[in-house]
This record gives structure tokens, sequence and C-alpha cells, in this order.
């Protein structure tokens, strides 16, 4: 209910109106069943704008700290990914990965639109990094077909580390929906995960136009900061 609230009633009349979103390719979202929502991740206010265009309900996985910080703007921060219907996930892997994949499965299952983000967390320089092969698990697992979405400025609209955004007309385009049938059963093979997931990040490199980098993002921020040269 508070999601639906959030969209129509609180947050999306007024987000439609400052923000203008432009979108291409809205149609390529399937009506009805299960769907894979793969984006590329600039900015925190990425999983604000993506419910805000699609008609159906998109549950996305959030890492875990966004749900348990302190203070109001923790409390506000917490309510927004509760009520969004967004699932908390331990970015440190292992089984807790595993149970936010499998949420996600059974949001799939119930014929749901699953949103992920490959990369596995923001991109640290606007730049597309290497995806994680959780996405292609999820779209193996379910056969569910997999639409690239592209944020082509939300990074530009609210930049890392800023809270309020600013002013400007969120762009977003959608790719034609990929089948993996071919894949079916082949879940948990490395190389087919691998090369499923590559094809995804092919297809959001061409949508967003930004640089592909073949490293992961995650690694990339925890790599110490070079002094600039005097």
């Amino acid at each position: 209910m508070l999601y639906w609230l959030l969209k129509y009633i609180i947050l999306g009349p007024l987000l439609r109106l400052i923000f203008r979103p432009q979108v291409d390719g809205l149609e390529n979202v399937p009506e009805t069943g299960p769907v894979i929502l793969a984006s590329n991740h600039l900015s925190f206010s990425d999983s604000i704008f993506t419910p805000l265009i699609v008609k159906r309900k998109v549950t996305f996985i959030a890492k875990a700290e966004y749900f348990t910080g302190k203070g109001i703007k923790g409390w506000l921060t917490r309510m927004f990914f509760v009520g969004s219907g967004t699932i908390p996930v331990d970015r440190s892997g292992g089984q807790a990965a595993r149970a936010a994949l499998d949420t996600q499965l059974r949001v799939l299952r119930a014929g749901g639109i699953a949103g992920i983000y490959p990369e596995g967390t923001r991109s640290p320089d606007g730049r597309l990094y290497r995806g994680k092969t959780g996405v292609a698990r999820l779209a193996l697992e379910s056969g569910a077909p997999v639409v690239p979405m592209a944020m082509l400025n939300s990074d530009a609209i609210q930049p890392t580390g800023q809270i309020i955004p600013n002013l400007g007309r969120v762009r977003i385009r959608f790719g034609a929906p990929l089948d993996f049938s071919r894949y079916a059963g082949m879940a948990g093979d490395r190389f087919v995960e691998r090369a499923v997931t590559d094809e995804i990040m092919y297809e959001l490199m061409e949508l967003s136009g930004r640089e592909y980098v073949d490293r992961y993002a995650q690694k990339v921020k925890a790599q110490p900061k070079q002094p600039v040269p005097a």
C-alpha cells in the first residue's frame, strides 16, 4: 500500500513535475509476466526514478546499510526503501547475497518485476563497469526476459554524496527484452553465466553511451586514491 501511495499520491506527482522524465522505449517493458530490469547505476536517485516511470511495481535490492541508518535521515531512508518494496542485501557476499536473489526469484515466480544493478554498486566515475553474474543466475533460474535499462544523466541530477538533487530533466532509455531461453537448465555454469552477464552489459553500454571498463566497480572504489600531482 505504501508503495502505491508514494508513487501516485505523495512523491510521484511532485517528482514528475520537478524532473520531467524523458523516457524512450518504455513499451519494451512487458505489461504482464515476470521481467528483470537490469540497469546501470549512477546515483542514489536511480531507485527513485525507476519505480516512478514503470507502471508496474518494481522490486529492487539495495545495500543493507540503507536500512540501518541513525537519526531522522536514517529513518526517512529506511521508510522509503521499506515502502518501495526494496530488499536489503549484505554485499559481503556468500549466503546473505544468495538470500536476496532467492527473494527476487520469488518475485519473478509470482509474475512480478525484479530490478537489479548488475555492477553491484554505483559507478565511481560515471563509466560502466563489469557486471556481476547474479543477474545471469536470476535470468537462468527464473526464465524471465531481461530488459536492459539505461539511466542517462541521473549522476548529474544527484551526484554521489549530494543529498539535495539538482534541477534537471532526468533521461531514461529501455532496450528490447533479451531472451536467454537457449541456456535453459544451465544455471550454475560459470562460463554461461559470464556470457549472459556480458551480453547484458554490452546492451547497457550501447543504450547508455558510457565507456565500459572490464573491472568490478567495487574493487575500483576500494583502491586508495592517488594524490593529485602538484
